[in-house]
């Protein structure tokens, strides 16, 4: 059985945000000869990583609400300059969106359970194409 991880997604104010610095950072790395592909690093190496590679997701928590997932790739630990123990979450760099789910603030990353974490947006139903500060207020009062 997968499971998913969740995370604040710092710095961004919206999921097209988000796409576009994923964007940049793999033309940044294609331009300097560096695999492109697209990781997060965190402190904490999560000890149930086999089934979060068994087809899980970082789910991403964007101005309070979960709004996007990204699949995990991989996991890989390391050993920073300054000797502290690392890892990258490496992401697949497609942006999928979900239904809103509010979330308060917290730091690091938290697991999540399948049965926890918000559905897909499927493609056909729209919400996806209004723009993001009427779908954050729709969402805040409970529309979407």
């Amino acid at each position: 059985m997968s499971l998913n991880l969740i995370k604040l997604c710092v710095g961004a104010d919206s999921v097209e945000d988000l796409e576009e610095w994923i964007a940049f950072r793999l033309d940044e790395k294609r331009r300097a000869g560096e695999p492109a592909e697209q990781f997060h690093t965190t402190r904490m190496l999560p000890k149930r990583g086999d089934e979060l590679l068994a087809g899980g997701s970082l789910y991403w928590v964007i101005k309070g609400s979960v709004q996007c997932r990204q699949r995990l790739l991989d996991i890989r630990p390391f050993t920073d300059a300054d000797g502290i123990h690392r890892c990258h979450l490496v992401l697949e760099p497609v942006v999928i969106r979900t239904g809103w789910q509010p979330r308060r603030a917290f730091q690091g990353w938290r697991y999540l359970e399948p049965k926890d974490a918000p559905a897909d947006m499927r493609g056909g139903d729209g919400i996806a194409t209004l723009p993001p500060k009427l779908r954050g207020e729709l969402a805040e009062l409970g529309l979407l």
